[in-house]
């Protein structure tokens, strides 16, 4: 807010002159040109906000609430991210595959971002530190993309890749298929994960947006567990597969 104060005045007036037919001729573009740079410069020194619920949803299968919320602060190159997702198994009182990412991010390119920092999982399983590296951004055909690569406080790398995509049925009515990846190098036990792939998720949710910021949806959720993973889950009495069907409402502020 400040840096724009500053630099809106300059900037007017700047404006102004170029524009007056009092300036002189051979001053007008060098004027102009001023102008843009101090703007495109107070711009870019702006302090910025978002908050998204991506998903915020309930599954009647299992009594379950789910959710994936992220968000930042921070400029047009530099930003703070926060990541969470989880969900909470009502009918056994039970808080599984939760995760907070707080993380650096640094745009490389024009869509995309590198992120660093640190991620913490709590749960049903032991809980988990991780050094976190990963990239995000907009892949051609308008594919969003977040990969990541971890590694646990024994020492265990592993590895996610997320993709979404937003097909528009009308302006309004939005049909995303979303596709998740997870690997890892090692086996870890205690969290019943285990070596190679691990997991594949798909989902496709059909969402209407009341307005741009409120859209409440319907899909189906199915997840696949692979490898030593399965077996885990098999050798503790778990499916090695799920569908769910889920309600949830996508908001951003």
């Amino acid at each position: 807010m400040t840096s724009v104060s500053r630099c809106a005045g300059p900037a007017l007036a700047l404006l102004a002159c170029a524009l007056s037919a009092t300036c002189a001729s051979a001053d007008d573009d060098a004027a102009l040109q001023k102008t843009v740079e101090v703007l495109h410069a107070s711009h870019g020194q702006t302090l910025n906000t978002l908050l998204l619920g991506e998903r915020l949803e309930y599954a009647p299968e299992g009594d379950m609430l789910g959710w994936e919320v992220q968000g930042w602060l921070g400029y047009d190159e530099d930003k703070l991210w926060l990541k969470s997702e989880g969900a909470y198994e009502a009918d056994i009182n039970n808080l599984s595959n939760s995760e907070l990412q707080v993380l650096y991010s640094r745009a490389v390119a024009p869509f995309w971002d590198l992120q660093a920092g640190a991620r913490f999982d709590v749960g049903d399983s032991t809980d988990r530190g991780y050094a976190v590296i990963g990239l995000m951004g907009l892949a051609p055909y308008w594919f969003e993309l977040d990969t990541a690569l971890f590694l646990n406080d024994r020492g265990d790398p592993s590895a996610r890749v997320e993709a979404e995509y937003d097909l528009l049925l009308t302006q309004r009515l939005i049909l995303q298929p979303r596709f998740e990846l997870n690997l890892g190098l090692d086996d870890d036990r205690a969290a019943g994960l285990g070596g190679g792939l691990r997991s594949l998720n798909a989902g496709l949710r059909l969402r209407y947006e009341i307005r741009r910021e409120i859209a409440p949806y319907l899909g189906v959720e199915w997840e696949h567990a692979h490898g030593d993973t399965a077996e885990l889950r098999r050798a503790a009495g778990e499916a090695d597969s799920t569908t769910r069907l889920v309600l949830g409402v996508r908001l951003w502020f």
